[in-house]
């Protein structure tokens, strides 16, 4: 098999750690020229330069993603360092845990700017340019969080049903212009944002090690999920192989809740 996303341009935010940084290093692999966002470009340099080795163009650009302006010139750039943009991965986020009548109207606009105003923003100028190229392929990293409910996540639940929906409803108005937007929806994944989960452990009374056993023993196949297994679903989704499928929340959680 040739490499699955030779020939395509991808712009991918969150690329400098975790799910994002496994993307980009796949999207490489796979023969994409890559557009790569992060807060910060010292993270990044590193993601490009694993991502080098794989060969193709590699840009990296700083940019806060819950700034529409800042979002319409990171569209705006990656057309032109690039040029072009055939797939967007939306995928920066943040986490915040805490009980629901603790949140603070502070701590929602946070959380909300984001996870969710982030993706609309990109998502606008990305179908805008997508539309006049008659093709394109949008990839949000959404969560399981954006499917069930959780404990002491009520705010970061709220942000990624919100990207669920924006999903679909996207995809139904775009698919007669030859464009796919999809959702993950992973589940635990072994990354920093899990270290984050420590809040869960003060709020529950036990200690970070009993939060960790806890939460693999929620999922039937024993451990959490590595990075690089999102990102090989990120692969197929900004291929041509999903050319047949759009408005998708696929979740990936290890057996959580199958069906």
């Amino acid at each position: 098999m040739g490499k699955r996303l030779e020939g395509r341009r991808a712009l991918i935010t969150g690329a400098s750690r975790g799910i994002g940084r496994a993307i980009a290093e796949e999207y490489a692999r796979e023969g994409a020229d890559l557009f790569l966002v992060a807060t910060g470009l010292k993270q990044l340099e590193a993601t490009r330069d694993a991502a080098l080795q794989h060969g193709g163009k590699v840009e990296i650009h700083a940019a806060d993603v819950s700034d529409r302006d800042a979002v319409e010139g990171m569209i705006a750039t990656c057309v032109d360092r690039i040029g072009g943009m055939d797939v967007l991965v939306n995928n920066a986020g943040i986490y915040k845990a805490a009980r629901f009548v603790d949140y603070t109207p502070e701590d929602f606009d946070t959380v909300m700017q984001v996870n969710t105003y982030s993706v609309f923003h990109a998502m606008q100028f990305a179908l805008r340019h997508m539309k006049a190229a008659g093709q394109g392929k949008i990839v949000n990293i959404a969560s399981t969080a954006g499917k069930w409910e959780s404990m002491n996540q009520g705010i970061y639940n709220t942000s990624k049903h919100a990207v669920v929906g924006m999903t679909r409803c996207a995809a139904l108005e775009h698919a007669r212009d030859h464009i796919t937007i999809n959702a993950i929806c992973p589940g635990f994944v072994e990354t920093d944002m899990i270290d984050q989960f420590s809040v869960h452990a003060d709020l529950n009374g036990i200690t970070p090690e009993a939060m960790q056993k806890a939460l693999v023993d929620r999922v039937p196949i024993g451990r959490m999920l590595q990075p690089v297994e999102i990102a090989h679903l990120a692969v197929y989704l900004g291929s041509s192989e999903s050319d047949g499928m759009t408005g998708q929340t696929i979740t990936i959680s290890g057996g959580m809740r199958m069906g």
